[in-house]
Formats: structure tokens, C-alpha cells, sequence
């Protein structure tokens, strides 16, 4: 495998290539080609996914504090959700053509796995992973700043405020349900409406207000996160 073109993308070159070219080998490809046991142990990028989604968090979570050094908690923790979310990482994996580089069995090419956001998000977080093992966290962290460049420098409390979206993405990481929203309440005259809406979920509620059911739902929303942030 030339892997040439994603270093000088990444703009990382690599003391161990093996780490990189596994990295780009997702599972179903090593299961079609090696033997079982190798297959586990060193032939897909899995582990690496596994490592690069906590390296990438703590990445995040530095870039965060340093450039919002007034934020709360609770702000900090709504932009980082949405820096690591499966939609981000896909849209940075695509403007990296990761796509076209990823080893896959012939089965899942031919569904269209090139195309599945969550198979480009796993190996951005494996070639981070890789990037970590090979040159430590200091290279991982020049790496992620320089992919994510362009979504630090969007990032901020009003731009990361579709809390229902970032809500419905927290539940699913911990396979809980979608969250149910019921109107509580509806004052005001028909010009200048107030809506009230619950949000419920396992192990949880929270309450939001706002002009229009939309406003109240993604108030609620905010409000849930904020509270789970706490906990």
C-alpha cells in the first residue's frame, strides 16, 4: 500500500508504516485475508480505534480549553461533543480522502462502505491512534489541530447550540434510547406564544422554555446535556 499521499496529508511521516497501512485496514478485510488469530491481534485497525477516539478527546478537550478560557463547563462540553461526533469526524475523513484509501473486504465495497460515515469517522480515530503509538501525544496533537483546523477555528458555545442533535448522539454512545419531548404548557397571546417542553429519557428529564416549540425542545436539550455534565 503507497501510503505516501496520507502523510503528506496528515503531514506525518511515520517511523513504523505498518502502523499506518493498519490504521487503513478495516476489519472485515483482515477477517477475508489473514488468518484468525492474526487477524485479531495485529490485522485491523480496531485497537487503534479504540485508542485514537481517547487521544482525539483529550486533543479536543486542550484545543477547547485554551481557546475558550471563560467557557463553562457545561459550553465546553457541548462544542467538545460536537467536535467528536460521527458527523464531524466523517466530514474531516472525506476532506482527507480517507475513502479511497481504506482496505475493506469486497462484500462491504459493494455496499457502499467507502460512503458510511461511521466506517470514516473509525479510521480517522484509527490513524490518530496510529499517530499517537508511532510518534507520541505531542505529534497526535499536531496532527488532529492541523485536520480539524478549519472546525476549532468555527467552534464556539453559539455555533455548537444544536443540543438536541448533540442530546440524541450522548444517548445512543450510551445505548439508551432517543430522548421523547412533550408540550407541557402554551401561554401567551397567538402573536407571542410560550411553549414548555419536557424531555425525557432513562435516567433522566429536564424542562425548556421558549417562544416556539422548536426553541423549548432544544432548550431542554441544552439543559439535559448540562446536567449529564454534571453528573
Amino acid at each position: 500500500m503507497d501510503t505516501s499521499g496520507i502523510e503528506n496529508v496528515l503531514g506525518y511521516r511515520f517511523s513504523s508504516p505498518g502502523l499506518l497501512a493498519r490504521a487503513l485496514t478495516h476489519s472485515s478485510w483482515a477477517n477475508e485475508n489473514l488468518a484468525p488469530a492474526s487477524a485479531v491481534e495485529n490485522g485491523s485497525n480496531e485497537t487503534l480505534e479504540f485508542l485514537g477516539d481517547s487521544v482525539l478527546g483529550l486533543v479536543i478537550a486542550e484545543k477547547l480549553f485554551e481557546m475558550f478560557p471563560s467557557a463553562t463547563e457545561g459550553q465546553l462540553t457541548l462544542m467538545k461533543h460536537r467536535l467528536v461526533s460521527m458527523e464531524t469526524l466523517a466530514g474531516v475523513a472525506t476532506r482527507l480522502d480517507l475513502a479511497s484509501r481504506i482496505k475493506m473486504s469486497i462484500g462491504l465495497e459493494r455496499t457502499r462502505g467507502r460512503e458510511k460515515p461511521s466506517l470514516l469517522a473509525d479510521t480517522l480515530e484509527a490513524l490518530i491512534g496510529a499517530v499517537f503509538n508511532d510518534g507520541g501525544y505531542g505529534a497526535a496533537r499536531d496532527v488532529v489541530a492541523r485536520a480539524f483546523e478549519d472546525e476549532l477555528a468555527a467552534a464556539s458555545p453559539e455555533t455548537s447550540a444544536d443540543y438536541k442533535s448533540i442530546l440524541q448522539e450522548r444517548l445512543q454512545g450510551l445505548k439508551l434510547q432517543t430522548p421523547d419531548y412533550s408540550v407541557k404548557e402554551i401561554s401567551g397571546p397567538p402573536h407571542e406564544r410560550h411553549f414548555r417542553v419536557e424531555a425525557v429519557w432513562q435516567g433522566g428529564r429536564s424542562e425548556g422554555e421558549g417562544r416556539s416549540r422548536k426553541a423549548a425542545e432544544m432548550d431542554a436539550a441544552r439543559k439535559a446535556l448540562e446536567s449529564m455534565a454534571d453528573d
